[in-house]
């Protein structure tokens, strides 16, 4: 009866995970650029009991008894389906028109910065002390150029333009346009990305670990290469959740919640009987 719990309770755990994913999915809804992940699960190891030796009969299956210790969560999955598009009519925000594609942002971290990558493209202007802007998103973070550098241009602009290959235009009453290449890099391999917070995403710590190298996982869309950016101006991705799809994976889960709980409460019905037979 021990075991029964013990592997109930490896079960319920893993669950609540995914409960925990669902959750997530379900809070960021409405997040722009959100990507919806999923949790999939994976058995754990079996236990095999040859205890038929003596039983002769053909069978289809194998031999004896293989016992489970329960399921556990192998891989939280992000889905990178592109999301719709809304339209906002603000000259600022920005929506990726194809798949892996994502902005470079500049988060802060410990005495540095860190590069990190996001399809949120809601983009504002912070006023510097030296009387410049600088591109920001919605969280304060600076937006980076193709070189790797927050994005700064003199005070009072009229208006800002996007060319598709992520090319941004900043227009001033006296005439003069400036130009900045926007950083956009395109994910090969978007499932070896670590979660870091919100909607942002970031090159793994055990890189080398996993037997990769940067160039294996994403590509800076630099120079002729930036003929492949998809960008569209004065929109926003919505995030691609299903919302239909999540409520139920939710009540599923819950489900299965319930039965690995059952299971455990009647394991302990069943060893108080023993302990009363005693």
């Amino acid at each position: 009866m021990l075991r029964t719990m013990v592997t109930a309770t490896n079960t319920l755990t893993q669950l609540q995970t995914k409960l925990d994913t669902i959750s997530d999915n379900l809070a960021n809804s409405n997040t722009h650029g959100y990507k919806t992940k999923d949790a999939q699960f994976s058995e754990l190891l079996y236990q095999q009991y040859n205890n038929d030796k003596l039983d002769r009969t053909l069978r289809q299956s194998p031999v004896g008894i293989r016992y489970g210790v329960g399921a556990h969560v192998s891989l939280i999955q992000a889905n990178q389906k592109q999301g719709s598009l809304q339209q906002t009519d603000r000259d600022l925000d920005f929506a990726f028109t194809k798949e892996n594609q994502y902005f470079n942002i500049l988060m802060p971290d410990g005495d540095g910065q860190r590069t990190v990558y996001t399809r949120q493209g809601d983009f504002y202007v912070s006023p510097m002390e030296n009387g410049q802007m600088m591109l920001v998103n919605g969280n304060g973070h600076a937006v980076a150029d193709s070189a790797g550098n927050a994005i700064y241009f003199p005070d009072f602009a009229t208006g800002f333009t996007l060319s598709p290959n992520g090319q941004l235009n900043v227009s001033y009453p006296d005439g003069d346009v400036i130009t900045v290449d926007l950083a956009v890099t395109e994910l090969q391999k978007p499932q070896t990305m670590e979660h870091v917070s919100g909607t942002y995403i970031g090159l793994p710590t055990n890189l080398a670990a996993l037997g990769y190298t940067q160039a294996d996982i994403l590509t800076d869309l630099q120079g002729a290469n930036r003929g492949g950016i998809g960008l569209s101006i004065q929109t926003l991705e919505m995030s691609n959740v299903d919302i239909s799809k999540e409520m139920t994976e939710l009540i599923a889960t819950q489900r299965s919640y319930q039965f690995n709980s059952r299971a455990v409460t009647l394991a302990d019905q069943m060893l108080g009987l023993i302990n009363g037979i005693r």
